[in-house]
């Protein structure tokens, strides 16, 4: 063991890691060599694999722009900015003018409220639970009506059904899996009724012999029935100019008289993750005063990154050229094919045409038109640039690997060349 502390390599390690962490990885990566009878070759890399960070950079070029395996959306600079200001001490819930304890929530309601025209919002920790959150709050132990074509799994093998059960609302489903009409939702609404559930299927489509009602009806109705209406979005658009096939805007939401609005902070959004509810002053008072909030409430970088994010939205062209998300869905085919054709010439590659995805379950039907660089298919040369620091996680098809550019970074395109060049040795 001091033997192996001693290399080189492995006092670099100690020089950044705790003691403890290199102590350990050296003493099994020498157990593993016992059992196998190897020698110490590659000890200190062996070691320097296992230290590292279990979280690390990956560098996209999957052509997946909100790539759930990935981290979904990343922050923009000024939300990254925003995290490390918050990062240590900071007025979560401190108002300094008075000196009197504040609501955590503050922080992203003036901005929510601009955007959507909503009176009030509140902030979970997922979309999930900010539906979970609304329904307690508004309808627990009372009825709520969906829709049968809404009734979808969402990530994880959730299923909307399972989450109206857990919150203590009983199901009550109109209609058949591909139309609904208003008379529907009438007709089930009775005494114990407490909200209509408008579920966006955001994940899927359904096409051909369709029907649904619109989201302005069903807030007539709500309000003629005196009863709430909850309307899970989930992807949570805005209208910055994004060519995303006719997605509900969360602020269409409001205006037809929705009680609350609930959608993701890291899909279309491009903000970390998160719960956003929107709506009425009343409804959303419940929602944040609820004892679930305790356990669904964002923390302080959470907060951090998500009020920076929203500031950019106030202004559409600058949200679309520093939020990640916005700017790699509204690329143009020249500058991405530009981009490819830098690439292709350092890696001695070809530019080929490709087609995008949104992903994190949203627009899933939306094609991407774009370019990507295409080298002869080689799981291993794919597996090494996996392997590296950073990754780069890239896409097979057709007998050949590609480095799609929609989601490069210029930072990342200018490392890809030595990445391309080390995997090939």
């Amino acid at each position: 063991m001091d033997a192996a502390l001693a290399l080189p390599g492995i006092v670099g390690l100690l020089r950044i890691h705790p003691r403890q962490v290199v102590v350990d990885a050296v003493r099994e990566a020498l157990a593993s060599r016992r059992t196998d009878g190897g020698s110490a070759d590659g000890l200190a890399a062996d070691v320097a694999r296992s230290v590292r960070p279990s979280l690390r950079r990956v560098i996209n070029a999957t052509g997946v722009v909100i790539h759930t395996n990935l981290g979904r959306a990343p922050l923009a600079d000024e939300a990254i900015a925003a995290v490390l200001t918050a990062a240590g001490y900071c007025n979560l819930e401190w108002e300094p003018a008075s000196g009197s304890r504040g609501s955590r929530h503050d922080h992203v309601v003036a901005h929510l409220s601009a955007l959507t025209g909503a009176p009030s919002a509140c902030v979970a920790n997922t979309c999930a639970g900010a539906v979970l959150l609304a329904l307690v709050a508004l309808a627990s132990g009372r009825e709520v009506i969906v829709s049968r074509g809404q009734l979808v799994e969402i990530g994880g093998g959730f299923r909307i059904p399972e989450v109206l059960a857990a919150s203590g609302c009983r199901l009550v489903e109109v209609g058949t899996t591909n139309r609904t009409r208003l008379p529907d939702y009438a007709a089930a609404i009775g005494p114990d009724t407490a909200a209509i559930l408008r579920v966006h299927p955001s994940n899927f489509r359904v096409v051909g012999f369709t029907e649904e009602v619109e989201i302005a009806e069903l807030g007539s109705l709500a309000r003629e029935a005196n009863v709430a209406l909850i309307d899970d979005l989930g992807s949570g658009a805005f209208d910055e100019g994004v060519a995303i096939e006719g997605e509900p805007t969360v602020a269409e939401s409001v205006r037809a008289g929705a009680d609350i609005v609930a959608f993701s902070g890291d899909k279309l959004l491009g903000g970390p993750q998160a719960g956003i509810l929107v709506g009425t002053a009343d409804a959303i008072g419940r929602a944040a005063g609820h004892p679930l909030m305790r356990a669904l409430r964002p923390d302080k970088l959470t907060l951090a990154a998500l009020e920076a994010t929203l500031a950019l939205h106030r202004e559409p062209a600058l949200a679309r050229e520093r939020i990640p998300v916005l700017r790699a869905l509204t690329a143009s085919p020249e500058e991405l094919r530009g981009r490819a054709e830098v690439l292709a010439r350092a890696i001695g590659a070809e530019v080929v045409p490709a087609i995008g995805r949104v992903g994190g379950g949203a627009l899933p039907t939306t094609e991407l038109p774009g370019f990507a660089v295409a080298l002869p298919s080689d799981e291993a040369l794919a597996q090494r640039l996996r392997e590296q620091e950073p990754s780069v996680a890239t896409r097979v098809a057709e007998g050949r690997l590609l480095f799609d550019v929609r989601c490069l970074s210029d930072t990342d395109l200018a490392e890809i060349p030595a990445l391309v060049e080390r995997a090939r040795r």
